[in-house]
């Protein structure tokens, strides 16, 4: 009887081996057949999950981004009942990857960007796991806010602060804790707006 394989998982296995590799290698490094060994699989079974490396590649993406949209998630469902500002502080805070152990994802997220920024395919993809973590940012910006109308705008100037955070600290021009206290700093601007 054939060995039944689980395709999600497997993909996901897949993912997380590009993932390291980009870690450790940059994105420009990451062959079929050295994802294969990492995710110590054959080449053959990279080659069922994807047709092509640019869709491994998409797929890797959107698992990172799916990674830390359910951690935020999952953050806030497990913490106690907070303000939607102490929330929203909660989220800037996962969204910038500023732990240490966010670090290597950090790297990984950041070299996607780079390519997305001329490699079309990534872009779409990097757009939808934006659109995911705006739609929750701004959910809770609104209530932080009472609902003013400058919340969505406030909800992306927000992604974009920690985005930049999240590359300021990688390369060493701010600590996490420097890079912390500037969100806070924001976080504390919006509430005195409201």
């Amino acid at each position: 009887m054939p060995k039944q394989v689980d395709h999600e998982g497997r993909r996901r296995q897949i993912a997380d081996a590009v993932c390291a590799l980009v870690d450790e290698r940059g994105l420009g490094a990451v062959t079929l057949r050295d994802v294969a060994i990492r995710a110590e699989v054959s080449m053959g079974a990279v080659q069922r999950c994807f047709r092509t490396k640019e869709e491994m590649l998409r797929f890797a993406l959107a698992h990172v981004g799916e990674r830390v949209t359910e951690r935020v998630r999952a953050r806030l469902a497990a913490g106690p009942t907070r303000s939607a500002a102490g929330e929203l502080g909660l989220v800037a805070g996962e969204v910038a990857l500023l732990r240490e152990e966010h670090r290597a994802e950090a790297r990984v997220w950041l070299a996607f960007v780079a390519a997305a920024a001329v490699d079309a395919g990534l872009a779409r993809t990097l757009r939808s796991s934006y659109a995911a973590l705006e739609e929750l940012v701004a959910r809770l910006t609104a209530e932080a806010s009472g609902g003013a109308p400058w919340a969505r705008t406030e909800a992306r100037a927000l992604l974009a602060l920690a985005d930049g955070l999240t590359a300021h600290v990688l390369i060493g021009h701010r600590t996490a804790a420097e890079a912390e206290e500037v969100l806070r700093a924001h976080l504390d601007g919006l509430r005195e707006r409201r």
